[in-house]
């Protein structure tokens, strides 16, 4: 019989850190990784000796880096492994750290997620396969012409794709993490510059460097070395998905987003309208909306609107991208997904600030990545 997360034993977020996301510099990988490791032991009150297995998302730093990095910590000699999903790759360094935990194989994990900017080979490129549009469409222009084609038929304006990019603009301002860390008008947006289509350049997630770092641990591990179990968050959903083929689907990403989605609100016994925040995979402007819809936030073609509405600002029905999400926090790839679990930890334990949305208590964290794979966490504080 197939058992889900929720079927384990138990598995809590203790700790979270990040080194801030930012453009390409002389920093390490190291000192970024690092940064964040140890915030997530100090969040913890933990010594690196108790960590007992390490994940390491990353996808453009290169093979072999968790030891050259953890190392400096202490060579304890745990079991590590590298995780690369494109940008589901810190995601899914969290859901093997959680399964490990849950499993029993170990008490205490490390899902530490690093990346700096870098060429990549695609594989999909050495598959010998060719497609009729080849290099002609790049992900900007492809997410400009979904934005296209939603405008068209749902009767939304530029602008109103637009609001995205201010809403999440405003919350980055007062992320101390973000890339992004200035509050934008609409004008300001609209003004470019034009990437493709209607999407300027303020509707374009930055993409440079960064670390996210999430600690999880058992309820033996919180009891043994005294954890705050009033500051640990339960992971009680933990879903992966892979593209199928949908022949009436104009956006497959969403396809697989509310497959993925929904089996993760089956597996934790909730519905969308019981999620407080969520962090979800805002590359491009228009993608918030498809993904709202695809989540069940709202109605299709209404995902506009319901930001215009304000229901998806901090204090609003839902939270959307509280953090500033990939439009402002930044997407450096590997850490994105860890950098969503410690911004709904910190939400749910209400210490997100000015940031934090009132009385939250579940949190659902989204990543797509290349391939496609669709990777969804739901968070609860009991």
């Amino acid at each position: 019989m197939t058992r889900t997360l929720i079927d384990l034993r138990p598995v809590y977020v203790v700790g979270i850190g990040l080194h801030r996301y930012q453009r390409l510099s002389d920093t390490t990988y190291v000192e970024l990784g690092l940064t964040a490791v140890r915030e997530a032991l100090a969040d913890a009150r933990i010594p690196w000796s108790e960590v007992q297995s390490a994940y390491t998302g990353t996808a453009l730093v290169g093979m072999a880096a968790s030891r050259p990095m953890l190392r400096h910590l202490g060579a304890t000699g745990i079991p590590m492994a590298q995780v690369e999903n494109a940008s589901a790759s810190g995601s899914t360094a969290f859901r093997q750290a959680c399964l490990e935990v849950a499993s029993g194989i170990c008490d205490l994990a490390l899902a530490v997620g690093v990346d700096k900017p870098a060429p990549v080979a695609m594989a999909p490129g050495k598959t010998n396969l060719r497609d009729l549009t080849g290099a002609r469409v790049v992900p900007f222009t492809h997410f400009a012409l979904l934005a296209n084609d939603y405008m068209n038929r749902n009767h939304v304006t530029a602008e109103q794709i637009a609001m995205v990019a201010v809403k999440n603009n405003r919350n980055g301002a007062n992320n101390p993490y973000a890339q992004r860390q200035k509050a934008v008008t609409l004008d300001e947006v609209m003004a470019g510059p034009a990437i493709s289509g209607a999407l300027t350049r303020l509707q374009c997630c930055p993409v440079g460097e960064g670390a996210a770092a999430a600690i999880v641990a058992s309820d033996d591990a919180i009891a043994r070395l005294g954890i705050d179990r009033n500051r640990a968050v339960r992971v009680i959903a933990s879903v992966t998905r892979t593209e199928r083929v949908y022949r009436e689907a104009k956006n497959f990403d969403a396809e697989l987003t509310g497959e993925t989605v929904a089996q993760a609100y089956r597996e934790a016994g909730i519905s969308a309208r019981d999620l407080d925040v969520i962090e979800l995979h805002d590359a491009f402007t228009i993608e918030e909306l498809l993904y709202l819809e695809a989540m069940g936030l709202c109605a299709p073609g209404e995902g506009a609107r319901m930001i215009e509405s304000g229901a998806a600002d901090i204090g609003g029905q839902c939270a959307v991208s509280a953090s500033g999400g990939l439009l402002a926090m930044g997407h450096p790839i590997g850490p994105t997904g860890v950098g969503q679990i410690a911004e709904i930890t910190r939400q749910l334990r209400g210490e997100a600030g000015v940031r934090q949305h009132p009385n939250a208590r579940i949190g659902m964290a989204h990543m797509v990545g290349v391939g496609a794979v669709c990777v969804v966490h739901i968070l609860r504080h009991d």
